[in-house]
């Protein structure tokens, strides 16, 4: 069994936008407040362990240029660190602790490269492009703790969109948009790695619009448990979720529409996982398949989850950048 977050008190709650539905020649419009989808903090994992604050709010840099960018983002000052601008990079830039990486408006971000965060705590990703990366979009690993990846833009990547894995915990990816792409999502990277892996890769994944993206959304190995909440999926190719290794997965009221394989319980090498589902909203999608539901461990956060069936009108509004 996992040992429990030392956490006192911690209660999250996923806000579930309220709809008004109003008739309109006989057919309903879901209405709904895009502000509800921009949170102050984060919720699920990265609420937890202390929670994830990000970089200091008064120490503000703002850059224009991969050069600044690289500076700013190692720097080992708390601070926010806002990109104006598409900068185009070249391989991945490290990301110090305690940064708030913050993109000015709906375009601005970050094209050819990547950010790579290797051990280190307490990071927030928010409002920025990622385009075109030459490896990952966003790394996450070696024992970080505490990030908050959150309504990015994320495309045509080489590698993984957003890959968390070896033994990093308490994560948050919420109200992303990813699209035109093949392996989004990674969760622990090989099949190998359980000693560094098992108790760890604690993620919450939250109000993503994966569309028309192929696989791993995730994919997920040893993590338990890992709790895939009020997602959209669009026209997905090969599978949406993959649970493998004996990992823990709840694949809880997302909306699945033409997607053939919405969860899956082993891909590649892999030996099987274990997952269970609740209440998921399907148009044109098939079966889910499930294992050992009793397996995944308890979610250990406090949280309000949207009606199934809003889902789709929810994230569509509410993903990706310019909505924070």
């Amino acid at each position: 069994m996992l040992a429990m977050p030392k956490t006192t008190a911690v209660r999250t709650v996923v806000a579930a936008l309220s709809a008004t539905v109003l008739a309109v020649g006989g057919a309903q419009i879901v209405g709904h407040s895009a502000a509800v989808a921009a949170e102050s903090s984060p919720v699920g994992f990265a609420s937890l362990n202390g929670g994830t604050s990000g970089g200091s709010a008064s120490t503000v840099v703002t850059v224009t240029s991969a050069s600044a960018l690289k500076t700013a983002l190692s720097s080992s000052t708390s601070q926010t660190v806002k990109v104006s601008g598409l900068i185009t990079i070249s391989g991945m830039y490290s990301v110090a602790s305690n940064k708030t990486v913050l993109g000015v408006g709906s375009g601005s971000g970050i094209s050819g490269g990547g950010l790579n965060l290797s051990g280190v705590k307490n990071v927030i990703i928010r409002n920025l492009v990622f385009k075109n990366a030459a490896d990952d979009s966003i790394n996450v690993q070696s024992s970080t703790t505490n990030v908050w990846i959150d309504h990015n833009d994320l495309s045509n990547g080489y590698d993984g969109l957003i890959d968390i894995k070896r033994g990093s915990d308490f994560i948050t990816v919420s109200w992303n948009h990813l699209h035109d792409h093949d392996k989004s999502m990674l969760l622990g990277h090989s099949d190998d790695n359980s000693a560094e892996d098992l108790g760890h890769l604690r993620v919450t994944y939250v109000h993503n619009w994966f569309d028309g993206t192929n696989q791993r959304h995730p994919r997920v190995r040893f993590a338990n448990p890992v709790h895939v909440l009020n997602n959209y999926y669009s026209n997905v190719g090969s599978y949406g979720v993959a649970s493998t290794e004996n990992a823990g997965v709840f694949v809880e009221r997302n909306y699945f529409e033409n997607v053939a394989n919405p969860t899956i319980t082993q891909t590649g090498d892999s030996d099987a996982g274990n997952l269970k589902v609740l209440n998921n909203y399907k148009v044109n999608s098939g079966t889910e398949q499930v294992r050992n539901g009793a397996s995944v461990a308890a979610i250990p956060y406090s949280y309000t989850p949207e009606a199934n069936s809003t889902v789709k009108a929810t994230v569509t509004a509410g993903a990706g950048t310019g909505k924070i």
